[in-house]
């Protein structure tokens, strides 16, 4: 099991490594310069220079690049240009409304995709499984932005019933109001996620559903609904708890095209708002930390299967 992880470990860091690389130069090859952003576009070109000298920009880019990682391995992720405070205030402050969002949308999704694929599954080829895999190709084929604008013209223009963009906290709003703002950006996100669920789900169920020790118990008389309860969901939990997984990690990268629709201040909103203004430090913190959360993870799930199954461990 020991070698087990450590295979995986290095796996882990490998990944991180050429993020942080691939990240670090793509940012630092897009066009723009931060100094003469900062100064504005009548500064002189000596007081530009001066500043790209006092930020280090004017060191080659593999040089800028060992000075950032050296800094980030020992926990200095570094300032923001135009931001007041240190990077893990401003990470702090944006990922709350960011992970409440993905929470949300993730429980919309699981709390609709689980039912309606079991269902689909115990209909399979009749009307109710027609109409509901029908349903989940339209949540597929939909784009979230495009479901997010549709929403806010039914629910918030037309209607009135719930705010068109914002966030408001908890403690100043209330609860009521709190949900509120959060329902229409956590509708939008999490649909299409509900959909591929659902169809995860109905696939895994059925699989389950064909094998002998589930004739068998059917024989035997087991109750339907134990037999799809306690003996078929539960063996095909496995594909859908990786599907739950990879959702929230997707989710939280969708969320930059949400934050910015709804105008919610976490850390899509942030990441665009940063690459806006050329403000290196923010982006590459924030690309690095989306992807510490996928690959720990992904880690996780790959522990767990060495775990549930034992074979996964020996495998080459």
């Amino acid at each position: 099991m020991l070698k087990y992880i450590v295979k995986k470990a290095v796996s882990v860091l490998t990944v991180l490594f050429i993020v942080s690389f691939v990240t670090f130069f793509i940012i630092h090859l897009t066009p723009g310069d931060p100094a003469r952003i900062m100064l504005g576009a009548d500064a002189p070109q000596e007081a530009v220079e001066a500043l790209r000298e006092q930020m280090g920009l004017n060191r080659t880019l593999p040089v800028q690049y060992l000075e950032w990682l050296n800094d980030v391995l020992h926990g200095d992720l570094g300032p923001s240009i135009f931001m007041e405070g240190s990077m893990s205030y401003i990470i702090g402050l944006r990922m709350k409304p960011t992970i409440v969002l993905t929470l949300c949308a993730l429980g919309i999704a699981v709390i609709i995709a689980i039912p309606t694929g079991i269902m689909a599954a115990r209909g399979r080829g009749r009307a109710v499984d027609q109409g509901m895999m029908m349903v989940s190709m339209i949540g597929v084929s939909i784009p979230g932005f495009l479901l997010g604008l549709l929403l806010v013209l039914l629910f918030a223009v037309k209607l009135g019933l719930l705010p068109a963009s914002g966030y408001k906290e908890l403690k100043d709003a209330g609860l009521v109001t709190y949900v509120k703002y959060l329902i229409l950006p956590s509708i939008s996100l999490g649909m299409m996620h509900a959909a591929l669920l659902s169809r995860m789900t109905r696939s895994a169920v059925l699989e389950v559903l064909n094998k002998d020790y589930i004739k068998m118990a059917k024989a035997k008389g087991v109750h339907s609904f134990s037999l799809m309860f306690r003996h078929a969901l539960r063996n095909a939990l496995l594909p859908i708890i990786t599907v739950i997984a990879q959702s929230f990690v997707s989710l939280i990268a969708g969320a930059l095209v949400t934050e910015t629709i709804f105008n919610i201040p976490g850390i899509g909103k942030l990441i665009i708002d940063s690459i806006g203004r050329r403000d290196y430090e923010v982006v590459q913190a924030m690309v690095l930390l989306v992807a510490v959360i996928n690959v720990l993870i992904m880690f996780a799930l790959d522990l767990i299967y060495g775990v549930i199954d034992p074979r996964i461990r020996t495998e080459k």
